[in-house]
């Protein structure tokens, strides 16, 4: 094994189909997307090159600037909200309580289910005659603050959070669970020792411990986060009054509506650069963390 390790030819004979296909099925449209974004095209009739012009009408179109809030408003409640949820899920199970497992799975199970599914499941919770949270609202008699939650322009950005942060809450939960178990139990047992209680052990020792995991976790959120479409296609289709609008579902309606791929793939190629940087901008933030 440590021979293959060392034996570059083998190394490249591994790496390079995975490398290849990689290419062909990811930086490949990246570089054609690209391309086309400095065109103005229908994808029908023959392009015609306008440079940046894309780019600068991106950011003149107040539609665009909108969904960009309403993303970075998404990937904020992901890592302020969801994170932490998971996180104490994740430390609750991790102490060893009774039935870990099955709270595990039962946590874990919105992970695998459809978005679709789950979409359909949200609208019936929101429905405004039979919904289920209109139901609850009006049997403690607050019928005054039932809603149409996703036809309410004030209320739908919200009602379309909750379930796509409510969705991924044990995926995170079972990163951070894993994380937390691969902790060596001897330190417990010392900290137990010394006295410390589960909240001391949580703060002052597991959290520490799996640093790289959170810092990991708030990157899949926040990348997750501003490539959301598919709950918020089934449910409003950035409406109402482009109230839930996100780059993905702007850049959606763009090509499949208005047939504009040369501006669509202007947004496709800024919703890149931004998990990009922004990727990189957490990175930076853990790492002058680690260093105080």
């Amino acid at each position: 094994m440590e021979r293959s390790l060392r034996d570059k030819k083998a190394i490249c004979f591994f790496v390079i189909p995975a490398l290849l296909w990689f290419a062909a099925i990811a930086l490949v449209p990246i570089f054609q997307s690209t391309y086309y974004s400095f065109l103005k095209w229908d994808g029908i009739t023959a392009s015609k090159f306008i440079g940046l012009e894309n780019y600068i009408n991106l950011f003149q179109d107040q539609l665009f600037l909108k969904s960009i809030v309403n993303s970075l408003i998404l990937a904020a409640s992901s890592v302020f909200i969801q994170l932490p949820v998971s996180m104490v899920l994740a430390l609750v199970l991790a102490s060893g309580i009774k039935g870990e497992n099955a709270y595990r799975t039962i946590y874990f199970i919105p992970v695998i289910i459809s978005s679709t599914i789950i979409a359909q499941l949200w609208m019936k919770v929101y429905h405004p005659t039979y919904g289920l949270l209109n139901s609850v609202l009006g049997m403690f008699g607050l019928d005054q603050f039932k809603s149409a939650w996703l036809a309410n322009s004030s209320t739908a950005l919200a009602a379309v959070f909750i379930p796509m942060i409510w969705q991924y809450v044990g995926y995170h939960m079972l990163l951070f669970y894993s994380a937390a178990k691969s902790i060596v139990p001897e330190i417990f047992e010392a900290a137990r020792v010394d006295g410390a209680n589960d909240r001391q052990i949580a703060l002052k020792i597991i959290i520490p411990q799996i640093v790289p995991m959170i810092k990991a976790c708030v990157i899949f959120a926040v990348i997750g986060s501003l490539k959301s479409f598919d709950l918020i296609y089934v449910l409003t289709r950035g409406g109402p009054l482009h109230s839930t609008e996100v780059p993905t579902m702007l850049m959606y309606t763009e090509i499949f509506s208005k047939n504009q791929y040369g501006y669509a793939s202007g947004i496709a190629i800024f919703i890149i650069i931004e998990c990009l940087v922004l990727t990189l901008i957490i990175q930076q933030i853990f790492k002058k963390r680690q260093e105080v």
